[in-house]
C-alpha cells in the first residue's frame, strides 16, 4: 500500500481506491507498469548465465565453423551480452499499444539479428559486400542469428516467467498484510466501542448502590463514600487505558468488591487469588470486572443467606491462562439466563484473544455459579 494512502475499513471508498490502484499496477497478461528504479546494467547471476550459455554455445558452434574455440566463444559471449542488454532495456517499456514482455522479446530478436552482424562486419573490417560475397561468413552469421533467437527466447521466456511469479507472490504478500491489518482494526475498532459502551455501566450501578444508603440516612453512607472513591481512583484511569494488565484488574476487582462489601457487610465476603507472575500480562479493562458484577447482580443480590465471591487466575500446564469467578449466591435458576454484558464480554474476549478464547457458565454446589475463562497466554 503507498504510504499515502489512507488505511481504512473495508467497503470504504479509499480501500477500493488502494486496492484497485495495487491491482492495475501488476496483471498477468504482462501490461503491468515497471519500476521506475528498474538498472539498465545487469546484475552478475544474468552475466553468469551468459557465460554458461556462451561455452556451451562456443563447443556446439565449433562442429560447424573453421573458427577456434576462443574465437567462438568471444563471439558467443558478444552476442549473448548484446541479448541481456536489449532485454534489460526494454524492460523499461512504457507505452500501452504493445505489452512490456512483447517488447522484450521483440529486442532480443533484433538483438540476434544485429550482434552476429557485428561481429561478421569486424573480421571483414567493416566491408558489408566483403562480407556478402564470403559464404562462409553469411553461413556463420546465419547459424548464429539462428540459434541467438532460440536461445534468447527461450531465456528471455523463462525471465519473464520467474519475474511474473515473483511479483505474483509479492502482491499476494502484500494484500495479505493489508487484509491482516484491517481485519486487526477492525477488532481493534470493535473493542474500543464494546469498552465504550460498559464502562458508564459500570459507574451509574455504582452510584445507584450508594445513592440508596445515603437517601435511608444510613450510618455506613460516609466509610461507603470512602470506599467508592477508592473504587473510583482504581477505575477511572483503566477507562481510557488502551494496553491494561491483570494486576490492573485485580487492583480494580478488589476495589469494587470492598465497596460491594459496604454496602451490604451482612451479606458478602470475597477471596481473590491472582498468581503474582501473571500481574503484568495484557489483559482487557474490566473484563474480569464483568463477572465480579454479574455475581454480584444476579447472584448475591437476589439471594437471602450470605455470600462467598472467589476470583481466581493461574497459568495451566498446557499454557493457557485460566480465570475464574465463582458465587454461592442465587445461583443460574434465578437468573434470566445470559444477558448483554456476558454476550459483549465473549466479544471482547474474541477481539483480544482471538478464537482461542472461551467464557464457560456452571451451577456450584448446593447453589451459586461459577465462571470460566480459559484464555491463550497473553504476551507480558
Amino acid at each position: 500500500m503507498p504510504p499515502e494512502t489512507p488505511l481504512t475499513l473495508p467497503g470504504s471508498r479509499p480501500y477500493r481506491a488502494s486496492v484497485a490502484h495495487s491491482a492495475a499496477q501488476f496483471q498477468t497478461d504482462g501490461k503491468s507498469r515497471p519500476h521506475t528504479g528498474r538498472r539498465l546494467l545487469p546484475e552478475w547471476r544474468p552475466l553468469l548465465m551468459v557465460a554458461v550459455v556462451a561455452i556451451v554455445a562456443a563447443g556446439f558452434l565449433q562442429m560447424w565453423a573453421r573458427n577456434t574455440f576462443i574465437e567462438l566463444l568471444g563471439e558467443t559471449l558478444f552476442v549473448g551480452v548484446v541479448l541481456l542488454l536489449a532485454f534489460r532495456a526494454a524492460s523499461a517499456w512504457s507505452r500501452t499499444w504493445m505489452p512490456r514482455w512483447v517488447a522484450q522479446l521483440v529486442a532480443v530478436l533484433i538483438a540476434a539479428a544485429f550482434a552476429p552482424l557485428v561481429v561478421q562486419l569486424v573480421t571483414t573490417s567493416g566491408d558489408f559486400s566483403a562480407f556478402l560475397a564470403s559464404r562462409s561468413h553469411v553461413r556463420g552469421y546465419i547459424l548464429v542469428t539462428f540459434y541467438a533467437a532460440i536461445i534468447g527466447s527461450v531465456l528471455a521466456l523463462g525471465a519473464l516467467f520467474r519475474e511474473r511469479d515473483a511479483a505474483l507472490r509479492a502482491r499476494e504478500l502484500q494484500f495479505a498484510l493489508e487484509r491482516e491489518m484491517l481485519e486487526r482494526q477492525a477488532a481493534d475498532a470493535r473493542l474500543h466501542l464494546m469498552t465504550a459502551q460498559i464502562q458508564p455501566h459500570f459507574l451509574l450501578n455504582t452510584l445507584a448502590n450508594v445513592q440508596e444508603l445515603v437517601e435511608s440516612g444510613s450510618p455506613r453512607a460516609v466509610p461507603l463514600f470512602r470506599s467508592l472513591i477508592g473504587y473510583l481512583r482504581v477505575a477511572v484511569p483503566q477507562l481510557q487505558q488502551d494496553h491494561a494488565l491483570l494486576g490492573d484488574e485485580e487492583r480494580l476487582v478488589r476495589a469494587y468488591l470492598e465497596l460491594m462489601q459496604m454496602r451490604m457487610p451482612d451479606r458478602l465476603t470475597f477471596r481473590i487469588d491472582v498468581d503474582p507472575a501473571l500481574q503484568m500480562l495484557r489483559f482487557p479493562p474490566m473484563a474480569l470486572l464483568t463477572l465480579v458484577e454479574n455475581s454480584i447482580r444476579h447472584g448475591v443480590d437476589p439471594s437471602v443467606e450470605p455470600s462467598v465471591v472467589e476470583v481466581h487466575a493461574r497459568r495451566e500446564d498446557d499454557g493457557t491462562l485460566h480465570l475464574w469467578v465463582a458465587d454461592t449466591g442465587a445461583g443460574m435458576s434465578e437468573t434470566a439466563g445470559e444477558g448483554t454484558g456476558l454476550a459483549n464480554l465473549r466479544a471482547r474476549l474474541k477481539a483480544f484473544f482471538g478464537e482461542g478464547a472461551r467464557l464457560e457458565l456452571s451451577e456450584q454446589a448446593p447453589h451459586g455459579l461459577r465462571a470460566d475463562l480459559r484464555l491463550p497466554m497473553p504476551q507480558p
